[in-house]
């Protein structure tokens, strides 16, 4: 089947394209088993490494209260940085330069900072400035870079998407005496959503990963931090180091996963009204079309 966006393949292309695939599982094969083969040989197989993770304490110890402390500081960015990610992204398409000046300065700067330092700058300001406690400083510093960083980011992502609409949607609500605001918040935005959604959910995958980062600098118990006590306990570094990063895989799987439900559900409630008709559609349209012209010809 021919596609508008690319040719089906033809006899050549798909013995290619099979080749190529078979090629590609035979290195991955190789791989794995060279992988294996290495943990094999430096007894990181032995079931001794393995076997914490079979029994409870383990995980209502470590990887499980580590796991919580990631979901919540990753869903508290994610609660805080969505709604000021679109703030900013819709205050820098405003009309009035005092408000898009300042949101575009917040963005960029905020954005080319690493999101680490954003999290160290944060830790310092809240021991030396705040009332925060010792215990709680960690979490307030993730929460704090992330929401800081992945707010600009995603404001980004809010302005190009709704400059990716067609400007007919917008000279069509000015045309019917829509305000700006009427405009962004009936029309435009709800397009765009759909429109952004993947690359929200590619950030937001984002945001659960970089948690990791207040672990390894700021001391924030999280899952890769609780992997280090666990592995100092029962010296499995790199099976813990494995279970984590399975841990992690599939946190963002449920998380994608989600998402592309979402979205395909977004796409089929919304009625579509630029939809593109092929030469059949065409044909079958204009035949329709002359013989209802036959069809009142011939009453008359």
């Amino acid at each position: 089947m021919t596609s508008v966006l690319y040719d089906a393949p033809g006899p050549k292309a798909k013995r290619r394209n099979l080749i190529l695939s078979v090629v590609f599982f035979v290195l991955l094969a190789l791989l794995l088993w060279w992988v294996w083969t290495v943990l094999d040989d430096k007894g990181q197989l032995e079931w001794s490494l393995w076997k914490p993770f079979t029994t409870s304490d383990a995980w209502t110890t470590y990887l499980l209260p580590g796991l919580a402390d990631t979901l919540k500081a990753a869903g508290l960015a994610m609660v805080i940085a969505l709604p000021l990610g679109a703030v900013l992204g819709i205050a820098r398409l405003s009309d009035h330069r005092w408000v898009r000046v300042p949101a575009g300065a917040v963005v960029e700067f905020f954005r080319a900072i690493p999101v680490l330092l954003l999290m160290l700058f944060a830790n310092e300001f809240f021991a030396r400035s705040t009332d925060v406690s010792s215990a709680d400083r960690p979490l307030y510093a993730v929460v704090t870079g992330l929401v800081l960083y992945n707010a600009s980011v995603l404001a980004e992502v809010v302005r190009a998407g709704i400059l990716a609409l067609p400007k007919g949607q917008s000279e069509a609500a000015q045309a019917i005496g829509l305000r700006k605001s009427q405009t962004m918040g009936s029309i435009l935005l709800p397009q765009a959503v759909t429109v952004m959604l993947p690359a929200i959910v590619s950030q937001l995958v984002v945001i659960v990963k970089d948690t990791a980062l207040g672990g390894v600098m700021l001391g924030f118990t999280e899952l890769l931090n609780s992997r280090g006590t666990l592995a100092a306990n029962y010296a499995n570094v790199i099976p813990s180091f494995i279970v984590v990063a399975v841990i992690f895989i599939v946190l963002n799987f449920i998380l994608t996963s989600f998402a592309s439900w979402l979205e395909a559900r977004l796409r089929r409630s919304k009625r579509s009204t630029g939809a593109v008709l092929g030469a059949d559609d065409v044909d079958d349209l204009n035949a329709g079309e002359v013989g209802g012209t036959l069809g009142t010809g011939a009453e008359k």
